[in-house]
C-alpha cells in the first residue's frame, strides 16, 4: 500500500527521520517491509512510503510530527471534474465503509487547471455516494463537521489521487490539552522543533515562557517512550480520558483513529497487530520509567509570568500520564536561572511573537487573534504543497507581521522587555544554546544577540523561524559588546 505522511510545512527532514525509526522497530518490522521514499530536498508537506496496510496503525500511535497519514486509494491523469468522478466512483468504497457512516470530502491542489476546488469536491462526493447507492442501496450521509470518514484528493496540473484518511482527527490532538481556542503551537510542531535542536532525553531542557507546556509535555513523553497516540489509543484505559474541552467527540478511546472505522482493520487479523502494537510500547514505557524514576531524573522544566497558565500546565501533565508535578515556576523570564547550573543546556521558547506585552503588574501572555486557532487545520490545504495557498498563507503572514510589527514599535516596554532579555541570556545562560520560534523575524536584533542559525517553518498559515543562539561564556565588562 502506499501511504503520505503529511507534516507541517519545514518538518520534512526530521519527519523522513522520524519514519525510519518507526520503521525499524520490531513491532513495525513484523507488519512486513517498509520502504520510504528518498528525503525531499524541498518542502512538499510530507513523506511518502510504501508499506502494508497494518502499517497506519504503527504511524498513527508512534508519529510525533505527523499531521495525517493518507492512504492512497488511486491515482491517474484527469483533465476535467468529469474524469475525477469517473475515477472515484470505480473505487470499491463499499470495502472500506458502509453506507450508513458518515463521510467528508476535502480536496487540495498545485496549479490545477479546474476553474473550481468546490465543484471538484463536489463531483468526488457524488461518485463515492452513488456508488454505495449503486452497491448497498443506500447513501451515506455528508458530515464536514465530525465525519466516520474522511476521504482527501490531491490535484496537480495533470494528477490526481485519492486518499483515505487513517488518522481522523488530526494528528497533534494528543488527548492531553485541557484548553481550547487560539493556542498558537500545535504538539506535533513542537515534536518537530525538539528534533531540529538535537535535544536528547537526559540533556537538560528548560523554557522560560513555558505556557501550558507545550514543548516540555512533548519532549517528556519522548525521553519516557510515550506514544503520542497512547491517550486516542486507549492505552491507560479509564485512567486517561481526551479532554472534554479541546476534543470533539470523536476523540476518545473507542474511536481515536480514523482507521478504526475502516472495514479491514475491524478484521481479527489486523486488530491482533493493534494489540501487539500497543503491548509493545507499554513495554518500553515501562522500562524507561525504571530509567527516569522521578522527574528530577528527567532534567526537563519551565517556567511562567501568568499564573493560570502554569496551573493549565501541571493540569495537562497529568493528563498526559507524565509522572509527578512538573518542575515549574512562576517567575518573569527576566529572573528565570539555569536549572541545576548546567554548562550545556538546551532553551526552547516560543514567546507571544507578534503581540505587546501587556505590563499591569507583570508581563502577560495572551494570545491575539492573529496566531491560528488551535482547532483549526489551515495546514490541510497549505501542507500538500498548494500553490495559491502557499502564496495566501505568506501573503497573509506577512500582512500580519507589519501589523503586529508596527503596533510592537509603538510599545517601547516591550522593545525594552527584548532588550533586557537579550541581556539575561548572555548573563546568565553561558554555554547554553538557545531556540527561539518565532514570526518576528528581527527578533535577532531585538535582542542584539547574532543568531548561528535560522530554520523557516511554518506555524499552521503563519510564516515563523527557528533561530538559533550559541551562548558564550560572559566576557569580562569592559569587553562586552552590544552583538556576540
Amino acid at each position: 500500500m502506499r501511504f503520505f505522511v503529511v507534516c507541517p510545512g519545514g518538518l520534512e527532514v526530521p519527519l523522513a527521520q522520524e519514519l525510519k525509526e518507526i520503521a525499524s522497530r520490531p513491532d513495525s518490522k513484523a507488519l512486513g517491509a517498509w520502504v520510504i521514499d528518498p528525503t525531499p530536498t524541498s518542502p512538499t508537506g510530507g513523506i511518502g512510503l510504501a508499506a502494508p496496510i497494518s502499517a497506519a496503525m504503527a504511524l498513527n500511535l508512534h508519529s510525533r510530527i505527523a499531521s495525517r497519514v493518507l492512504l492512497q486509494m488511486a491515482q491517474a491523469p484527469y483533465r476535467q471534474e468529469e474524469d475525477l468522478y469517473k475515477l472515484a466512483s470505480g473505487l470499491a468504497w463499499e470495502d472500506w465503509f458502509t453506507s450508513k457512516q458518515t463521510l467528508r470530502v476535502d480536496v487540495t491542489a498545485h496549479r490545477s487547471p479546474l476553474k473550481s476546488l468546490n465543484f471538484a469536491t463536489l463531483k468526488i462526493k457524488d461518485a463515492i455516494v452513488d456508488r454505495l447507492r449503486d452497491v448497498t442501496g443506500d447513501r451515506p450521509s455528508i458530515d464536514t463537521a465530525f465525519p466516520d470518514v474522511r476521504v482527501q484528493a490531491h490535484l496537480t496540473a495533470t494528477q490526481v489521487t485519492i486518499y483515505l484518511d487513517t488518522s481522523g482527527e488530526a494528528l497533534f490532538k494528543r488527548g492531553w490539552r485541557d484548553e481550547k481556542g487560539d493556542a498558537p503551537l500545535k504538539e506535533n510542531l513542537a515534536a518537530g522543533i525538539l528534533s531540529i535542536t538535537g535535544w536528547k532525553p537526559g540533556q537538560t531542557l528548560f523554557d522560560p515562557m513555558c505556557g501550558s507546556g507545550t514543548f516540555l509535555i512533548e519532549a517528556a513523553q519522548m525521553a519516557l517512550s510515550i506514544p503520542p497516540g497512547a491517550i486516542r489509543a486507549g492505552m491507560y484505559g479509564d485512567d486517561a480520558k481526551p479532554s472534554r474541552l479541546a476534543y470533539r467527540p470523536l476523540v476518545t478511546s473507542a474511536h481515536g483513529f480514523g482507521f478504526q472505522r475502516l472495514k479491514p482493520f475491524i478484521e481479527s487479523a489486523e486488530q491482533k497487530r493493534w494489540v501487539d502494537l500497543k503491548e509493545a510500547a507499554l513495554a518500553q514505557m515501562l522500562a524507561k520509567r525504571k530509567q527516569y524514576p522521578t522527574v528530577d531524573s528527567l532534567g526537563i522544566s519551565g517556567s511562567d509570568i501568568n499564573e493560570k497558565l502554569v496551573s493549565m500546565f501541571r493540569g495537562n501533565w497529568q493528563r498526559a500520564q507524565l509522572p509527578d508535578q512538573p518542575m515549574v515556576r512562576q517567575v518573569d523570564a527576566l529572573a528565570a536561572k539555569p536549572p541545576s547550573n548546567p554548562t550545556d543546556g538546551v532553551m526552547l521558547l516560543n514567546p507571544p511573537y507578534g503581540e505587546r506585552l501587556v505590563i499591569k503588574g507583570g508581563r502577560g501572555q495572551d494570545r491575539n487573534q492573529a496566531e491560528p486557532s488551535y482547532d483549526e487545520e489551515p495546514e490541510n490545504r497549505f501542507e500538500m504543497n498548494l500553490e495559491t495557498g502557499r502564496q495566501s498563507a505568506k501573503r497573509s503572514s506577512r500582512d500580519s507581521l507589519k501589523r503586529l510589527q508596527s503596533q510592537e514599535e509603538q510599545d517601547p516596554k516591550f522593545v525594552e522587555f527584548l532588550r533586557q532579555f537579550g541581556q539575561h541570556l548572555k548573563d546568565a545562560f553561558g554555554g547554553w544554546n538557545v531556540f527561539v520560534l518565532t514570526a518576528d523575524m528581527a527578533l535577532p536584533g531585538q535582542l542584539r544577540i547574532k543568531e548561528s542559525k535560522r530554520t523557516p517553518l511554518f506555524n499552521g498559515p503563519l510564516e515563523c523561524r527557528l533561530f538559533k543562539f550559541e551562548m558564550h561564556a560572559k566576557r569580562p565588562a569592559a569587553n562586552n559588546a552590544d552583538m556576540e
